[in-house]
């Protein structure tokens, strides 16, 4: 259950990611009001996966699908460039984030 939990904080962080950019300074109110309710919501989920996962795999999983995650949104949906060494910095993540899982 807590790996569940800690996939959905991972997601949301996502969510506020995008709409932190989206809210341009905090300017616009509705990409404002997503970013907060998802990052309360990121991190109540975070807090109930670490009662049971260790400190260090559940932190370094929750900042990586955020980071992963984010570069892929703005790559397919804000035009954002993809070039082969942004492509092998979401590789190395993602590689660190199974080896911290197998670890």
């Amino acid at each position: 259950m807590s790996w569940i939990l800690l996939l959905f904080a991972g997601l949301l962080e996502i969510v506020w990611a995008v709409a932190m950019k989206q809210s341009a300074g905090f300017t616009r109110i509705w990409p404002t009001a997503v970013m907060g309710v998802s990052m309360i919501g990121s991190f109540g989920l975070l807090a109930m996966a670490m009662r049971t996962l260790p400190l260090g795999t559940a932190y370094v999983i929750w900042t990586g699908i955020g980071a992963v995650g984010a570069f892929l949104v703005g790559a397919i949906f804000m035009g954002e460039a993809v070039t082969p060494l942004r492509v092998l910095a979401a590789v190395l993540i993602v590689s660190g984030l199974l080896a911290m899982k197998l670890a």
